[in-house]
């Protein structure tokens, strides 16, 4: 007999606008000088248990998260926003309440010729990845 399927967590906590100064980019400059990124994640869990007991250790603490995202954006300069986007993700997933994330990560102040509102790339990862 087949067991059914897991259904994945239908709960999201999502932080928005999370700021910090990173020296991330491709160019001498960006590195230099710095600039800021915002970041947004939404993480997929199953808070019921936390719900239930009123129980902190059973979901995510997102202050503490938010400094280890903070820490992770404003050291170690990478190349590509995707290359952050994807530590950013692999430190949410390794809160063990998260089933997947999304994270979205904002570059305003790209160094682009053109007016412009925002650059941005948002990548989805999941446990099952």
């Amino acid at each position: 007999m087949t067991q059914p399927a897991t259904k994945p967590p239908t709960d999201r906590l999502v932080l928005r606008g999370l700021r910090g100064l990173g020296h991330h980019g491709v160019l001498d400059s960006e590195r230099l000088a710095g600039q800021e990124f915002v970041v947004d994640v939404a993480l997929g869990l199953d808070t019921r248990a936390a719900a239930a007991d009123d129980d902190l250790s059973a979901t995510v603490h997102y202050g503490v998260l938010a400094d280890r995202l903070h820490s992770a954006i404003t050291s170690n300069p990478v190349d590509l926003i995707e290359t952050l986007a994807q530590r950013l993700a692999d430190i949410c997933l390794a809160e063990p309440t998260v089933v997947w994330v999304e994270v979205t990560v904002h570059k305003p102040h790209a160094p682009i010729q053109v007016a412009f509102d925002d650059v941005s790339l948002t990548i989805h990862r999941s446990r099952d990845d």
